[in-house]
């Protein structure tokens, strides 16, 4: 059970009120050790059923809802008998017994980041025993302490999602239930008494260009361009750091897709849910890391899906196979990267790849430059919550000249907050545009014509 921080947490506390808010908590910190020793009673009692009752808590810390709808009613229960039903607990929680179920056996202080009141947080932290939530763009640090024993079971309890991650690893990446992702670092990684964790989800109220514009991240006027270059089926890379939107985007994105095209998603962690975006598509979502891709590129390879999405591509066997697939001539491709300059994009993919597998950088450059059509680069401003997207970068390889050509069609302004359009469309562009879909590609023509006549 959770250790509370009194002093700390009351020292903003003043008057009268002081003494009466300690001694709730007090009494709260009593009661839910009541409650756990209660539980242990019973469960001791009941030996004969010892199996059942470690598979039911398993599942209740792991946050299974029918487990944790038992134990929070077995709490109700307790604490009426107790006569404790009027007991103050800590703000952070919605009741009583959600408060003792968090502080002896789920979340504890981090519980209030999965509640609806703070859903559009994209990212908590534990760091020692403080704990911040991402609210506005930026960390925020919250009241309610963890003490080293509370970080230590909470930990154990994520690795019950893994049983082959060992306790004793220094390092961890899971995910939970719901798909939030947590990253621990302990041990030699870090200081003394600092250990972290680490919650990621991706929080987006709705996948379209229109949610995305009215948060400020692309054009407005550039809407009708997009869904055109999806409906022709160009190559896409969606590149940034670290949060500047570019799972968001290529969800987005690939939210207008055809629905009766058959895809195939590869990702080495599941972050994006296709088949809540694109319910009734024919998409078949993989996870596989290094390793696993390794052995199963030859069967993707081989597979006759109209497109393919290399969600998240980190290492060299991803980018390759992307590259190979895209090779074949297959359309609608897309890939998020994480790359500073998207002009760099061609060689910073053929590093990896080189890395890798071996090979010449230029030979292998080239055959990037030739396999996607555009670039989507993005960033994060200084206000953390908000990403803008930086350009947009047609990409070619000249077979004449044997060169690599980045052309910038679309510019961002920090200063105005104001995109620039260049009305430029390369001739392969053209012809695969127009083989695809005469009537899109000409609209997509038309459109960036007018963004560029319309700039300030």
């Amino acid at each position: 059970m959770e250790k509370f921080y009194l002093d700390e947490y009351y020292s903003s506390s003043k008057g009268k009120n002081q003494n009466k808010s300690i001694a709730d908590s007090i009494e709260f910190v009593k009661l839910c050790s009541r409650i756990n020793i209660e539980f242990l009673k019973e469960w001791e009692n009941k030996n004969e059923n010892i199996n059942y009752t470690l598979k039911i808590q398993k599942k209740a810390i792991i946050g299974y809802e029918k487990e944790v709808a038992y134990f929070k009613s077995k709490i109700k229960v307790l604490v009426k008998k107790l006569g404790a039903s009027d007991t103050r607990y800590p703000k952070w929680y919605k009741s009583l017994a959600d408060a003792i179920y968090h502080e002896n056996w789920g979340l504890a202080g981090i519980a209030e980041w999965f509640s609806e009141d703070i859903i559009n947080s994209s990212s908590a932290k534990v760091i020692g025993d403080r704990i911040y939530f991402l609210e506005n763009g930026q960390m925020k640090l919250k009241e309610q302490k963890i003490s080293k024993d509370r970080r230590q079971q909470l930990i154990r309890a994520f690795l019950l999602l893994t049983p082959e991650e060992r306790l004793d690893k220094e390092s961890h990446e899971i995910y939970m239930l719901d798909g939030t992702r947590v990253t621990i670092f302990g041990g030699s990684m870090v200081k003394d008494g600092q250990d972290v964790i680490v919650f990621r989800r991706y929080v987006i109220p709705n996948y379209s260009f229109e949610e995305q514009a009215a948060r400020g991240t692309i054009p407005k006027a550039a809407i009708p361009l997009f869904t055109a270059m999806v409906n022709l089926g160009y190559n896409i890379a969606f590149t940034g750091a670290v949060r500047t939107a570019k799972t968001t985007f290529l969800s987005t994105w690939q939210s207008y897709e055809n629905q009766f095209l058959e895809g195939v998603m590869v990702e080495t962690d599941p972050e994006i849910p296709l088949h809540k975006i694109m319910k009734d598509a024919p998409i078949i979502q993989i996870i596989a890391d290094n390793d696993k891709l390794k052995n199963i590129s030859k069967n993707l390879l081989r597979s006759d899906a109209d497109y393919f999405i290399m969600a998240e591509a980190r290492d060299g066997i991803a980018l390759d196979t992307a590259l190979r697939i895209a090779n074949k001539g297959t359309r609608r491709m897309k890939i998020t990267f994480h790359t500073r300059d998207p002009y760099f994009f061609p060689y910073d993919v053929a590093s990896e790849i080189v890395k890798s597998l071996g090979g010449d950088l230029n030979i292998t450059a080239k055959r990037v430059a030739s396999s996607f059509d555009y670039i989507f680069h993005f960033i994060q401003l200084k206000n953390k919550n908000q990403k803008r997207l930086k350009g947009i970068y047609e990409l070619s390889l000249d077979i004449k000249k044997n060169e690599i050509i980045i052309k910038q069609i679309c510019s961002y302004d920090v200063e105005k907050d104001d995109w620039s359009w260049k009305n430029h469309i390369s001739n392969d562009k053209k012809i695969a545009g127009m083989e695809e879909d005469t009537q899109s590609y000409l609209k997509f023509s038309r459109i960036l014509c007018d963004l560029e006549k319309n700039n300030d």
